[in-house]
């Protein structure tokens, strides 16, 4: 009889969505909200593709820089548990072994069924820590090139999403106009955004789009309305 390997479909990029979600989120939303409130107060659309480019070149570099020192926070900390927790097998294996009975019994596994398992890892003292950083603090290694991918796929996903409402004022001469295109551009692109998360992450499509749009929308009509009121 054929077996039928099983294919998992778990959801494992979830650090690349979230900066895409990062970038993206906060690039259709300041950029629109700049170029909204300078509408209000000059009819040249070349003023406003001018500061628009400005802040996304500087929102990208500012965004990325602080996916960059975040991720690297996030590996020098893992480092330094790392250390913490090797130091601790080797100087109190015995207080250790119990953390790892107390793990197990959250799951509920009795202390003699864990018992083997124990005595495995004290052989494998490596295995040990990593046991312990996954299950005890909860802590995954971070990817190598973790922080360099974070802030280049967070700086590109706020050009990407700051370049849709700039857009209109890009091709069209009257502020006002293109005010109004651009508030329909930027809602339907926190919809369509929303949409692919929600495919993404695996949850409800139609309800990620609602959600991000909504929340986009509002977090723009706040920054648009703070914008107008300063000019």
């Amino acid at each position: 009889m054929r077996r039928v390997r099983h294919a998992e479909g778990h959801f494992t990029s979830g650090e690349m969505v979230r900066d895409v979600v990062l970038g993206m989120a906060d690039g259709l939303t300041v950029p629109f909200a700049l170029a909204a409130g300078l509408s209000g107060a000059v009819e040249s659309t070349t003023i406003i593709v001018v500061a628009g480019v400005a802040e996304i070149a500087a929102g990208a570099v500012a965004m990325g820089l602080g996916g960059y020192l975040a991720a690297k926070s996030e590996a020098e900390h893992y480092v330094t548990e790392r250390q913490r927790e090797a130091r601790e097998v080797g100087e109190i294996p015995a207080e250790e072994a119990r953390e790892i009975a107390d793990i197990f019994s959250t799951y509920g596994v009795t202390p003699d069924q864990s018992a083997p398992v124990i005595e495995s890892l004290k052989k494998r003292p490596e295995a040990w820590v990593d046991f312990m950083m996954r299950f005890e603090l909860g802590l995954e290694k971070p990817q190598p090139r973790r922080a360099r991918v974070s802030a280049v796929t967070i700086g590109l996903a706020y050009v990407a999403g700051g370049l849709i409402p700039l857009a209109p004022y890009m091709i069209i001469e009257s502020a006002a106009a293109a005010l109004r295109i651009s508030v329909v551009v930027t809602l339907a692109a926190l919809a369509i955004f929303g949409y692919v998360k929600g495919r993404f992450t695996g949850t409800r499509p139609l309800r990620s789009a609602l959600q991000t749009m909504l929340i986009g929308g509002l977090a723009a009509a706040a920054a648009f309305a703070i914008a107008r009121a300063l000019t």
